[in-house]
């Protein structure tokens, strides 16, 4: 998931703004089409600042850039209120759908980019983004009064809707499938958490 709402005013050092770049160069290309000459453009560093920051080069920067966003997501998820499970997964679809909108456009998701390529670190430093983001969803679906068991369950679930529609919208050059999927998914919930009055 990209990152949701950026920061105004706040000026950054250098390594968090090529960090920040890292990010949004993920989310429209890729690892492999990810080049420091991007990032450096973007964030306005100089070429040296690049093993200063990152000595361990393009794989140091990418797992520190998929880390920073995966916190970043969870932070928003973390404010999700909790309401009720309906009103938990209407809040989160909410909240996601601009995100996804922008993959319509050709953006993406900069942690799931990341868990494509064949480099372990990389594909731990996805895993433990994504992990965070569905165990902290599930806390919210908990205190919002389902089992742990469901919890975790429906969280799973909403984050692999997040990262489908990633893909099925970018393709499509659309938001509709996010959409379909949503509706799909609120009326289960719906249905099987009938009490909810979200």
């Amino acid at each position: 998931m990209g990152v949701l709402v950026k920061g105004a005013g706040v000026p950054k050092d250098t390594r968090n703004r090529m960090l920040d770049a890292a990010v949004s160069a993920l989310r429209r290309q890729g690892v492999a089409g990810m080049s420091f000459t991007e990032v450096l453009g973007a964030s306005g560093a100089a070429r040296g600042a690049i093993y200063h920051h990152f000595p361990g080069g393009k794989t140091q920067l990418v797992a520190e850039a998929a880390a920073r966003n995966g916190q970043e997501v969870r932070g928003y998820l973390e404010g999700l209120p909790a309401t009720g499970p309906v009103q938990v997964t209407e809040d989160f679809l909410a909240m996601i759908r601009p995100v996804v909108a922008e993959s319509s456009a050709g953006s993406g998701c900069a942690v799931a980019a990341v868990a494509m390529g064949d480099e372990p670190a990389l594909r731990e430093a996805s895993a433990t983004a994504l992990s965070s983001w569905i165990g902290t969803l599930a806390g919210r679906l908990s205190a919002a009064g389902l089992p742990a068991a469901d919890a975790d369950d429906l969280a799973t679930t909403l984050i692999a809707l997040l990262e489908g529609a990633h893909v099925l919208c970018r393709a499509a050059g659309d938001v509709a499938p996010f959409d379909r999927a949503a509706r799909a998914a609120l009326s289960l919930v719906g249905s099987r958490y009938p009490a909810d009055d979200g």
